[in-house]
């Protein structure tokens, strides 16, 4: 199912079909500020175990998608000169890595400290998660082919991934260079992907 939904004045009702599926144990892929991506509540193990099933990842390390500030400080471990730094490059396409909070269930964690946490810079993922009212778990959707068009095309990713998404969410074409991944669980901030910006210190 394509549900579209225009960046510049993002539909109240059709976002609200896209929270509606997340709060009934959905899944979805969306656009984001980098790449598409699957998306499902933190809340859900049916959905986390879809997804899990898709990506063929047992231990994954899944990130969440936040609306702000805020929400990140509630599911992450954060001191000011993290803080600063986040504030300096959100939202954008990064990725952070900061040790997890005690909010974060032990489902998405799966072992792990850390947790990835992400607000990307687009008016159409904002809209879902402030309407959702709290971050969901994301994870890129990549091509396990030469095929770029079943990752940045809506109607083909749809084509592709249909049958085992609840909804795709059509924003117009996703780019295809992922978000820089910065860990900050150490003392000093490591670069472990250089991605689709630069950092700002």
């Amino acid at each position: 199912m394509l549900i579209k939904i225009y960046a510049k004045n993002p539909d109240e009702r059709a976002v609200a079909r896209v929270v509606n599926i997340l709060g009934s144990d959905g899944l979805i892929i969306y656009p984001t500020d980098g790449v598409y991506a699957f998306g499902c509540s933190m809340r859900s193990r049916k959905a986390l175990e879809r997804l899990k099933a898709i990506k063929k990842k047992a231990e994954s390390g899944f990130s969440i998608m936040c609306a702000d500030l805020s929400h990140i400080s509630d599911y992450a471990k954060i001191d000011t000169p993290q803080f600063k730094l986040l504030r300096r490059n959100l939202p954008g396409p990064f990725t952070f890595v900061l040790n997890a909070s005690s909010k974060v269930p032990d489902k998405v964690l799966s072992r792990r400290k850390s947790i990835g946490v992400r607000i990307a810079d687009n008016p159409i993922t904002q809209a879902i998660i402030e309407a959702y009212g709290q971050p969901i778990i994301t994870s890129s959707v990549k091509s396990d082919d030469d095929i770029t068009e079943y990752v940045t095309d809506p109607e083909l990713i749809e084509e592709k991934y249909g049958t085992l998404v609840d909804a795709v969410v059509d924003g117009g074409y996703g780019g295809l260079v992922p978000t820089t991944v910065v860990d900050l669980t150490d003392d000093q901030p490591e670069v472990i992907r250089e991605g689709a910006a630069e950092l700002r210190f």
